[in-house]
């Protein structure tokens, strides 16, 4: 069988709730060892709590971020669960964090507080504003990020107030982008022997999706705004339609498609008049094409117009509920839903991470307990035995019987 293509790849994960764990899950998936250091202080990653479905320390949240992981738990505030650190750190790759931009110095895990230790260790930071900049000490979470960015400013109808996405995708897209610098990072750093920081931000990743959007602007004053059914700003017809039954979504981003889409459509009159051309022409004149495309569509179902425009070729979709697009038949032809088994919760299934490198890892493992790995971890990496473990867990490195009282154990 062949290897993961990231087996021979050691993160520790100063990691919790979303963002961080959603980066870092994909690498877990792809082979790396993620060693998820969790603080006994405060139960560990938050995520565990996260309602609803969550029970002692479980949750469905937790397990749909966290498979394939290890869970270490360490008191990074006591020299002792320090001294078990900066020894992991020895024997990894990389430290990834998702806190606050002026959290990691103050925490001890950039570059330069743990070059001596690893010269080619990798520290990747991903925070909501960056480690510089005015609002480098501020908290930040995917939905102030949707607002200060301006996405928020063009999501929803043209009336209606200021509409966050659906999904935290803020935090997905920073979860990617950072786990991208950090495989770069790690990369560079065993091409030249030295390490590095990765200074990765929310807002760096919200500004930056901003894209054509944005060139627009700076390069012509363009100003974005809301657009009806969420139609694409350029290109006519790319939107939601309603049917006579529910919504579907069509999209001419060629000529020729906006050919084929009219004949099936009937040709009706008005799709001949030059008005409606070019893609120029259907851009200057959007409003009183939409208009009359609307009234075509609403004329039958969507199952009966998507039957029409699939077999002409026309690119167009059906707006599924989130139970019906788990449903789709594509959904399971790509292997997007995988399985864990956990004592618990029994079979869980959740979505399969979408990037693709050699054949898809055949098994997943669950989300870890907290601290499921401590003594494993130290021992086979660190050569930690008993006597040791017990030392470093009576002065501390794993917190107190009351934080985590399986130490004792």
């Amino acid at each position: 069988m062949s290897r993961l293509p990231l087996e021979d790849v050691r993160i520790l994960a100063v990691e919790q709730y979303g963002a961080g764990p959603f980066g870092s899950v994909h690498l877990a998936d792809l082979g790396a060892e993620v060693i998820k250091i969790e603080d006994p202080r405060f139960g560990g990653d938050v995520g565990r709590l996260t309602p609803p479905y969550a029970e002692d320390g479980d949750s469905l949240f937790f397990e749909a971020f966290n498979r394939n992981k290890r869970s270490v738990v360490l008191d990074l505030t006591s020299p002792a669960g320090r001294e078990v650190f900066e020894k992991l750190v020895s024997v990894s790759d990389a430290v990834y964090s998702n806190l606050r931009g002026d959290v990691p110095a103050k925490m001890g895990i950039r570059y330069e507080d743990l070059e001596h230790i690893n010269p080619r260790i990798v520290c990747c930071s991903l925070s909501g504003y960056g480690m510089t900049g005015p609002r480098a000490k501020q908290p930040g979470y995917d939905y102030m990020l949707q607002g200060l960015a301006g996405w928020m400013s063009v999501t929803g109808e043209p009336d209606g107030p200021p509409t966050k996405s659906g999904l935290s995708m803020v935090d997905y897209s920073g979860g990617l982008v950072a786990a991208i610098s950090l495989l770069s990072a790690i990369h560079g750093a065993r091409r030249d022997g030295v390490g590095s920081d990765c200074d990765v931000s929310l807002y760096d990743t919200a500004i930056g999706m901003l894209t054509y959007l944005a060139t627009w602007h700076l390069n012509a004053d363009f100003e974005p705004r809301r657009t009806h059914h969420s139609a694409h700003p350029s290109l006519v017809p790319f939107q939601n339609f309603p049917t006579s039954d529910s919504w579907i979504v069509i999209g001419c981003a060629k000529q020729k498609f906006w050919e084929k889409f009219v004949t099936v459509l009937g040709s009706p009159s008005w799709a001949a008049e030059e008005r409606f051309a070019t893609t120029a022409d259907r851009y200057a004149n959007s409003a009183a094409c939409v208009k009359l495309i609307e009234d075509e569509l609403a004329r039958r179902s969507t199952a009966e117009w998507l039957a029409d425009l699939e077999a002409a070729g026309v690119p167009c979709a059906p707006i599924n509920t989130v139970p019906q697009a788990l449903r789709e038949e594509h959904t399971a032809a790509r292997g997007m839903v995988v399985t864990t088994e956990h004592p618990r919760f029994g079979q869980v299934k959740q979505v399969a991470s979408p990037v693709r490198a050699g054949e898809p890892r055949a098994e997943h493992q669950r989300a870890p307990f907290l601290g499921e790995h401590t003594a494993a971890a130290l021992r086979d990496l660190l050569g930690v035995q008993d006597a040791e473990f017990r030392r470093l867990a009576g002065e501390g490195a794993f917190g107190t019987e009351e934080d985590a009282p399986w130490i004792s154990g």
